[in-house]
């Protein structure tokens, strides 16, 4: 294995001769791209009982391949990812409507390796991810009703709304390369609907991306990134009581970033799909066990995932 010293050696010379488009800075990008750009979310959009609190605890491997854009040198770029997940939800009326506000926090580690002219550089990292909170709103469909009265909540559609927000206070150090946080806002509005038939129910939902600018990228470099669109569906089947399956699939395109102005042809056009298995073992306590792959990877990354968590419902 490489020293790190090594590694920084080889960025830098990338840096230098391809208009500072840094080899383990993209590497950090596609991690970014990662986590905001191919959730799988079914039942985002569902009715729940109001006023209740929830509590999660998750954990998440990553690992795949990352594919730059053609002006990168960069070949066998590979990146490993492993995630702990804290996050809260509580769900409220508004405006007669069922309503849900979460956040969550997350602790990351990374490693990375690439091929840069017949030469391997590897690196890692640890550090605290961006916490994300966000506010959902069905508006049409979804009468809010407290937890005794929820089992007369009839099937239809259920159309919401919401706005998620990102906030650029996870570890980041200008001077490194990889980081777990972006150093931007994100703010992500969205709309989404859920139509429920018997034990059928069918989730469909878009949502977009506004980056903030980065003005503090490593080696003085200012990175703005463009929008990016995700459009999301689900296919969820209802096995037993507190028990369900899904079946999801995505498709985001956009999110081109430039370098000082230079434009990094590094716009995604890409998919996953994804599986998701959901059980309650009684009203306060339940597990979710979700895998994904990507389908279709432009640029981008080509990552598997595997995910669990825990939640606890009051």
């Amino acid at each position: 294995m490489k020293e790190l010293t090594r590694f920084n050696r080889c960025a830098f010379t990338l840096l230098t001769r391809f208009s500072k488009i840094s080899l383990l800075g993209i590497t950090a990008l596609f991690w970014h791209t990662h986590v905001y750009s191919q959730d799988l979310e079914p039942r985002s959009y569902t009715n729940i009982p109001i006023d209740m609190h929830f509590l999660a605890l998750g954990y998440l491997h990553s690992e795949g391949a990352l594919s730059p854009s053609p002006s990168v040198p960069l070949k066998d770029a590979h990146l490993t990812l492993d995630a702990a997940v804290l996050g809260y939800a509580h769900s409220f009326a508004l405006a007669g409507s069922s309503s849900k506000f979460d956040m969550s926090l997350s602790r990351i580690c990374m490693a990375g390796s690439a091929n840069y002219q017949n030469d391997i550089v590897e690196a890692d990292r640890c550090g605290y991810g961006d916490p994300k909170m966000r506010l959902t709103w069905n508006f049409y469909g979804a009468q809010a009703l407290q937890r005794k009265d929820f089992a007369k909540s009839k099937d239809g559609l259920v159309v919401g709304s919401s706005l998620q927000l990102s906030l650029p206070l996870g570890t980041y150090d200008e001077d490194k390369l990889i980081n777990a946080g972006a150093n931007q806002w994100v703010f992500r509005p969205g709309i989404g609907m859920s139509y429920r038939v018997g034990n059928w129910y069918y989730d469909a939902m878009t949502s977009i991306r506004i980056y903030s600018d980065n003005d503090e990228f490593y080696n003085q470099v200012s990175l703005e990134k463009q929008a990016q669109y995700t459009f999301q569906a689900h296919v969820i089947y209802s096995i037993g009581p507190g028990q369900w399956v899904s079946l999801s699939g995505n498709y985001f395109v956009g999110g081109e970033t430039s370098k000082n102005g230079i434009d990094a042809d590094d716009a995604e056009d890409n998919s996953r799909f994804g599986l998701t298995y959901s059980l309650a073992f009684n009203q306060h306590h339940s597990m979710k066990l979700y895998a994904s792959t990507g389908v279709i990877t432009r640029i981008g990354n080509d990552f598997d995932t595997l995910g669990l968590v825990w939640q606890y419902a009051f």
